[in-house]
C-alpha cells in the first residue's frame, strides 16, 4: 500500500512491441508477451534473441517429447488448442459489450465467429472449436 507504478525500479516499456524489444536487447530479460511478438509471422520460427521459456509440465526435470512444442508458432498454437500448454499462462479472451449486441456490432461478432476464424492463427490466436462457435452464436441470438 502507498506505492505507485512510478515507484517501481527497472526498465519502463510500452506495450507488447516495446516489451519484446526490451527482452531482445537485455541478456537477462524476461517478459510475458503475446506469441506474435515471439514468432516471426512469415517463417513461424522464433524471432532472433527471443524464445518461449519451456515448461516442465510433468515435473520430471526434463523437457519430454510431449512437452517440446516451442519450435514454431504452429506447434505452440496446436499445443494450446489441445490443452498440452496450460491455461494460465495461455488464456481465453472474450468480447464484452454493454448490453446485448445489435446492428453492426452483432454482425461483426458473427463475422468473428464464422468467416473471421480463418484469420485467427496468423493473428496469434487459436481458432475456436465448432462447439465453442455454436455456443457463442446461440448466445448472440
Amino acid at each position: 500500500m502507498g506505492h505507485a507504478q512510478e515507484d517501481l525500479l527497472g526498465t519502463a516499456v510500452y506495450g507488447d512491441p516495446g516489451l519484446a524489444q526490451a527482452v531482445r536487447t537485455d541478456p537477462l530479460g524476461v517478459g510475458f508477451n503475446n506469441l506474435n511478438y515471439v514468432f516471426d509471422a512469415n517463417t513461424g520460427k522464433p524471432i532472433p534473441e527471443l524464445r518461449v521459456l519451456p515448461l516442465d509440465l510433468s515435473g520430471d526435470g526434463t523437457l519430454g517429447p510431449d512437452e517440446d512444442f516451442y519450435g514454431t508458432l504452429e506447434e505452440m498454437l496446436e499445443a494450446i488448442a489441445d490443452g498440452r500448454y496450460p491455461s494460465p499462462p495461455s488464456r481465453t479472451e472474450y468480447l464484452v459489450c454493454n448490453g446485448r449486441p445489435t446492428g453492426l456490432t452483432a454482425e461483426f461478432i458473427r463475422w468473428i465467429l464464422t468467416e473471421g476464424q480463418q484469420y485467427a492463427p496468423e493473428a496469434g490466436y487459436v481458432p475456436l472449436t465448432d462447439e465453442e462457435i455454436e455456443e457463442a452464436l446461440a448466445r448472440l441470438q
